[in-house]
């Protein structure tokens, strides 16, 4: 299976996050080779960038981590755990991902 790129990520967030997702956050994922998603789930309407913005949260991993979530072949609380992924700032922000990654 090919691993999605951080293009099609962000296209598929900005569909699941609409105009508003009830994410109450902003989520920032930073990956491992400088490759930034924003998504504003606070701000109505929702927006999701490249951008390296602040955020409530910010994820760092590798875009293999995000597609191995992604495909259900890792969970993010193992991701967490295994130092896959690291979470900077509001942890229960991180919780309501569930809402977009589905």
């Amino acid at each position: 299976m090919a691993e999605i790129t951080i293009e099609e990520f962000t296209t598929g967030f900005i569909k699941s996050v609409g105009e508003n997702s009830g994410l109450d956050a902003i989520i920032k994922f930073a990956f491992d080779d400088g490759g930034f998603i924003w998504i504003d789930g606070k701000n109505v309407p929702n927006s999701v960038t490249n951008e390296d913005k602040p955020a409530d949260v910010t994820l760092k991993m590798s875009l293999e981590t995000l597609n191995k979530l992604h495909r259900k072949e890792l969970n993010g609380m193992m991701g967490v755990m295994s130092g896959k992924i690291k979470i900077e700032g509001n942890m229960m922000a991180a919780m309501k991902l569930d809402k977009i990654l589905g």
